[in-house]
């Protein structure tokens, strides 16, 4: 895909060294959640290893991905200036550093430590809210992807302070003599995690990323399901979470049969986006294939396992057996492979839009190395489908082993090629991200820009 999409204010984004360090530092905790992942299938790890898992592929790498993204893009799609770029570098450093503290502190065991591990972590997730949150209020009225982007903030508003209450509470019983125990408090602060904060990014990003890069604009049948889903998905997510937190079982129920049919109207878009593209084959829309096949078959598994018991911790992600089809062959793939077009796209504009015309210049999907995206993706696509099989049909450990080895290693060439490809066009490669003083003018006031579109329009 190496035209540039019409219609998106580039004049608007923040500089390129603050979503540039939250998207080198969310692979860093990929590397590291893969790796970890890998170690844990073959022998048991100190403390509270599958937590501390957990939060560093899902917060470190996902969430971190997942607030670089936002504070990149909704200022992009939304035609306004973001509201603090202070803030916008200070979110990223104190989530790294609560995690960089909080995790080794669930590996050691020494919960006493973890309340004040998780004060950065509480405030940076605030701290973005917040600052994407006043972002999108000048942007109003909202558009699909902006109204899901709202639904994910206001996810991670909730979640934090849950989390929070979780950490404390293993060591002084905050939720001791409460109509909450501790159970329904971990049930809603996951819930709202998963489904709130990152699928209903998922959600708002994918429809647009896709009818990108496919170049299809959508028709009558696909305006019609996405007006179904938004009020089913938000229905369905309150719904669902409030019934888990209160552990009223019909409530959860309905909430998550609302939240499943959304998630299908969504899958049912992006298939038809993907069958209907009149683009080439690209890492993006390769990769959006496994994440759609992957959501039709967890929905599918997890519509009877919710039905049935929608408040057991066994649900927690979906159908007991079918957590790697949405970590890995949802949330994954859908990371993977929009970086593959994120960062390239990021770098030529900061570094080859003004040269156009003027000389010879790359293509966006020039700039990374085109044999190891193939690679990667070969190995992570066998890898994930060795992870989601072997648990469904009781298949022996040593292929989840191998699986999960396979995926790690195509990670980590997907990691590789991310860097190589920041290093090589990147000012000041890697590094430079990391040393630019100043991001921008440092003002928090919003620029005075032309009214130009990227196509020049």
């Amino acid at each position: 895909m190496n035209r540039i999409p019409g219609g998106l204010r580039t004049d608007q984004q923040p500089p390129m060294a603050i979503p540039f360090r939250h998207f080198v530092l969310s692979l860093a905790f990929l590397v590291g959640g893969v790796v970890g992942g890998t170690v844990m299938a073959v022998r048991t790890l100190p403390g509270l290893a599958e937590v501390a898992h957990v939060h560093v592929l899902l917060l470190g790498w996902v969430g971190v991905t997942i607030m670089g993204a936002m504070t990149q893009f909704v200022p992009v799609w939304s035609g306004v200036s973001i509201h603090s770029r202070r803030l916008a570098v200070a979110q990223l450093w104190l989530v790294v550093g609560g995690l960089a503290a909080f995790v080794p502190v669930l590996l050691a065991g020494e919960l006493a430590w973890l309340a004040v591990a998780a004060v950065p972590l509480l405030v940076g997730v605030w701290l973005f809210v917040y600052n994407v949150g006043r972002t999108l209020w000048r942007a109003r009225p909202l558009e699909f992807t902006e109204r899901h982007f709202a639904v994910a903030l206001a996810s991670f508003a909730l979640l934090a302070p849950l989390g929070y209450l979780l950490a404390v509470d293993f060591t002084t019983p905050l939720l001791e003599g409460t109509f909450l125990d501790r159970g329904d408090v971990l049930l809603l602060h996951a819930t709202l995690a998963l489904y709130g904060a990152v699928v209903a990014t998922i959600i708002g990003a994918l429809v647009q990323l896709a009818k990108m890069f496919a170049q299809f604009d959508l028709e009558a049948l696909d305006d019609r399901l996405l007006a179904l889903e938004q009020p089913l998905f938000v229905v369905g997510l309150a719904a669902f979470a409030a019934g888990r937190g209160l552990g009223l079982e019909p409530l959860a129920r309905i909430g998550a049969v609302f939240l499943l049919v959304g998630l299908i109207a969504v899958a049912v878009v992006v298939t038809r986006i993907l069958a209907g593209s009149t683009a080439e084959r690209s890492p993006m829309t390769d990769r959006y294939w496994i994440v759609v096949a992957s959501l039709y078959a967890w929905v599918f598994l997890t519509l009877p396992a919710w039905w049935v018991d929608p408040l057991g911790p066994a649900g927690l992600f979906g159908h007991p057996d079918a957590t790697n089809l949405l970590v890995f062959g949802v949330f994954a793939f859908v990371v993977v492979g929009s970086l593959y077009h994120i960062v390239p796209f990021i770098l030529w504009l900061e570094q080859y839009s003004d040269r156009l015309g003027f000389e010879q210049v790359p293509m966006i999907d020039d700039l990374y190395d085109d044999r190891l995206e193939r690679a990667d993706f070969a190995l992570t696509v066998v890898g994930f489908a060795g992870m989601a099989v072997a648990p469904l049909f009781d298949l022996p450990a040593a292929v989840s082993a191998a699986s999960g080895l396979l995926a790690t290693v195509g990670f980590c060439l997907f990691v590789v090629n991310v860097l190589l490809t920041i290093h090589r066009h990147g000012p000041g490669g890697i590094v430079g991200a990391f040393l630019t003083l100043e991001d921008g003018d440092g003002s928090d006031e919003p620029a005075d820009v032309a009214d130009v579109d990227v196509d020049g329009t």
